[in-house]
């Protein structure tokens, strides 16, 4: 792809740029993404603009797509999307600083997720959730963080759970369940609730179980099993659920008492979503034996810098199955629902 670049004015601040987008003009599959050219939005005075390099495709961005659960359409257009390109999970180099902005310079290597628009050659980013991404880390690398990762992190603290602060290996044994545990946030949730010292039982389809282990799960469990009904009540500490499949009372008989169960907006149907489970949850929960809590997950640029320290020093992979050029969005797209994936797909946009 060929990179355009930012006209200036006389002070070297952008006044406007052509670029390449991933458009769609109506909810749909793979098919309604095009590559278009169109105009970039400046930065505002709070902002960064970031020439991307590469772009995380994530599960929210597909469910954006497609424009379910149609619930969501409230909010993202009805008839059709209100932003045309999607995409959060950004990392490139800043192209433009915002007025208020202190902190970051034109060529600054970043990451950070957007609100939408990152399937793009440019995408603007709050300068408070701009994260430094050190010369050592690919920026494909660093694309798989945001969201994914954060996510991971902000589920397993509400569950107890927390990287920086380990358990005693040589105490109690600590156990965790992750139900969804080859997809991107459920590979990150396993391997830093394996770095925080936990046992981690991941559940996911048995051609991708190999995958799982190597990202630090002691065993693997088939979800296409009757795995549910074969494993004791009680018998972990912590259930950590992306996929919305089970019922709320085996996931809570799963846990011991005083345990906790994470919800993630995963499962539901394609009118209302989680929704009605996710609310649920916060109706039955006073009832249960073990704590039902609903996940939403937030940007932060704490977890972020935390998340990227991780990976700079070996500690956190980032899982990457494949990376494709940002004009081959469809056929990663189709490889994506299809199922193909282990870990994360980027886009590479330079």
């Amino acid at each position: 792809m060929n990179e355009t670049q930012p006209e200036t004015d006389a002070t070297g601040r952008p006044t406007t740029t052509a670029m390449r987008a991933v458009a769609q003009h109506r909810y749909g599959g793979p098919d309604v993404l095009a590559l278009e050219t169109v105009t970039a939005h400046m930065p505002k005075s709070d902002e960064v603009l970031v020439a991307v390099h590469a772009v995380d495709v994530a599960s929210g961005d597909v469910r954006v797509m497609r424009g379910e659960p149609k619930l969501m359409r409230a909010f993202f257009g009805f008839r059709r999307p209100r932003v045309p390109t999607v995409g959060r999970d950004i990392a490139g180099t800043v192209a433009a600083v915002g007025s208020a902005v202190t902190g970051f310079a034109v060529g600054d290597r970043v990451c950070g997720e957007v609100s939408q628009g990152g399937w793009a050659e440019y995408a603007v980013l709050p300068g408070r959730f701009a994260v430094r991404v050190p010369d050592g880390i690919r920026f494909e690398d660093a694309a798989t963080l945001p969201v994914s990762a954060g996510t991971a992190l902000q589920g397993l603290r509400l569950a107890g759970i927390d990287p920086a602060q380990p358990v005693d290996a040589s105490g109690d044994r600590h156990r965790l369940l992750v139900i969804g545990a080859s997809g991107g946030v459920g590979g990150f949730a396993v391997q830093l609730a394996a770095l925080a010292g936990w046992e981690v039982v991941g559940v996911c389809s048995g051609a991708k179980a190999d995958h799982v282990r190597a990202l630090g799960a002691h065993r693997v469990l088939d979800h296409g099993g009757p795995w549910a009904d074969a494993e004791p009540d009680g018998g972990y500490d912590a259930v950590f659920d992306l996929a919305g499949a089970q019922s709320l009372s085996r996931l809570a008989r799963l846990t011991r008492r005083g345990g906790t169960v994470v919800l993630s907006a995963g499962g539901g149907d394609g009118l209302l979503g989680p929704i009605p489970r996710l609310l649920g949850a916060m109706l039955r929960g006073p009832f249960m034996h073990a704590s039902l809590k609903p996940l939403a997950a937030a940007r932060s640029a704490e977890d972020l810098e935390s998340l990227v320290a991780l990976l700079a020093d070996g500690r956190l992979r980032p899982m990457i199955d494949r990376v494709v050029p940002l004009a081959d969005v469809r056929s990663a797209v189709r490889a994506y629902l299809a199922g193909e994936i282990r870990g994360k797909l980027v886009l590479s946009v330079r």
